[in-house]
């Protein structure tokens, strides 16, 4: 079997990192400005700034830029390139969410390059070089500090990803603590996601390898041990550790064996109606895994194993129903404002992710993803 593995190069996982930030990317980031990625209800919490006061303590200069929304759409990556060009910063911290981190990437790329972000859409279209890149999760979801890829809400009905080895961090920082203040819905579902990498990593029908399978079900093992216990007591920071560890595994799993179906049917969800990317995976997933099924019986079995203590396919997907419920999300597209008449422009909105589809176990052309969602609704 040939194959090749990347991840980002260092991680640092501790407790309490954040208050020695500074210390910590000296090895990456240059001293002088640094452009620091985050959002307006990160910054309202104070989230970053004990990463902010180490920086400044260590001789950095914090060029904040907290303007990320979640599903962050072009224009405003553009302005955060904008801003790193125009103060002349010599790297990119990133302190956030999956939205935050995304951004971080596209701006370190963007503010060395004279090319527009629509040039970049797709696998392997990035050229020249980037900032160097820190970035730090503060949910147990993303698995975007280990990843080569971003997400660009593109217009109001259509999300595309850049895909690039030149967006593979440098350094992530992964600080349990950072996550204590994420709520119980926002927890379950960043948790979901999480597993949904593992899953399609696990299965994915395009660079699957035993390093990938080794990552994903030891993430699976970890995050279907904890997330129950971290939505129910957001303070225990074990579980918010075992949250985080998992979803970092997952994001390295992941990259490198890419996630397929259920992330596809989720992109419009999110870009027509502005669901999270996670509730959107959760609500798709047992759909898909049962629109799945005849091509991935081995390896659903295994995972039902891993995941919920009982091996076969129906240990899989019988559990990934309960799974949503059991953590007090909505279980049904019906229930968060999508009409049975939607369905039909999803499901041609969803082809547009063929990056995506193709590592599916199962082809899936728009009638199959039109029944998908039926299934779902």
């Amino acid at each position: 079997m040939d194959f090749a593995f990347d991840t980002t190069p260092r991680c640092v996982f501790r407790e309490g990192a954040a208050e020695a930030m500074g210390a910590l990317v000296a090895p990456v980031l240059p001293h002088g400005p640094i452009l620091v990625v985050t959002d307006r209800t990160l910054r309202d919490l104070g989230l970053p700034d004990p990463a902010l006061a180490s920086l400044a303590k260590a001789g950095y200069e914090a060029v904040v830029f907290d303007a990320v929304t979640p599903d962050p759409p072009a224009p405003m990556i553009e302005r955060a390139a904008a801003l790193a060009r125009e103060r002349d910063v010599g790297g990119v911290l990133a302190i956030g969410g999956g939205s935050v981190i995304d951004t971080a990437k596209l701006a370190a790329h963007l503010a060395l390059s004279d090319r527009p972000l629509g040039d970049i859409y797709g696998v392997n279209r990035c050229t020249g070089p980037r900032l160097p890149l820190v970035c730090v999760p503060t949910t147990g979801g993303t698995g975007s500090e280990m990843t080569p890829i971003s997400v660009v809400t593109k217009s109001d009905t259509e999300k595309m990803g850049v895909s690039d080895p030149v967006l593979m961090p440098d350094m992530a920082v992964l600080d349990p603590r950072l996550s204590v203040s994420l709520p119980a819905d926002h927890t379950a579902a960043t948790g979901v996601d999480a597993m949904v990498h593992a899953i399609e990593a696990y299965t994915s029908a395009l660079r699957k390898n035993p390093v990938s399978d080794a990552l994903a079900l030891e993430a699976l093992r970890l995050l279907s041990a904890t997330i129950h216990r971290a939505v129910a007591a957001p303070e225990d920071i074990a579980a918010r550790g075992a949250m985080l560890l998992g979803s970092m595994l997952a994001g390295k799993a992941f990259a490198n064996a890419p996630c397929a179906a259920v992330h596809a049917l989720a992109y419009p969800l999110g870009a027509r109606f502005h669901l999270p990317h996670g509730l959107s995976n959760a609500l798709l997933l047992p759909a898909i895994l049962r629109f799945n099924r005849s091509a991935a019986e081995a390896d659903y079995a295994r995972l039902g194993e891993v995941i919920f203590g009982r091996a076969g396919a129906d240990a899989l997907i019988e559990g990934a129903a309960r799974l949503g419920p059991d953590l007090g999300l909505p279980t049904q597209l019906s229930a968060v404002g999508i009409g049975e008449n939607d369905l039909p422009v999803m499901a041609r909105d969803a082809m547009a992710q063929t990056r995506l589809l193709q590592n599916n176990p199962r082809p899936v052309g728009e009638a199959d993803a039109l029944a998908i969602y039926r299934d779902a609704f």
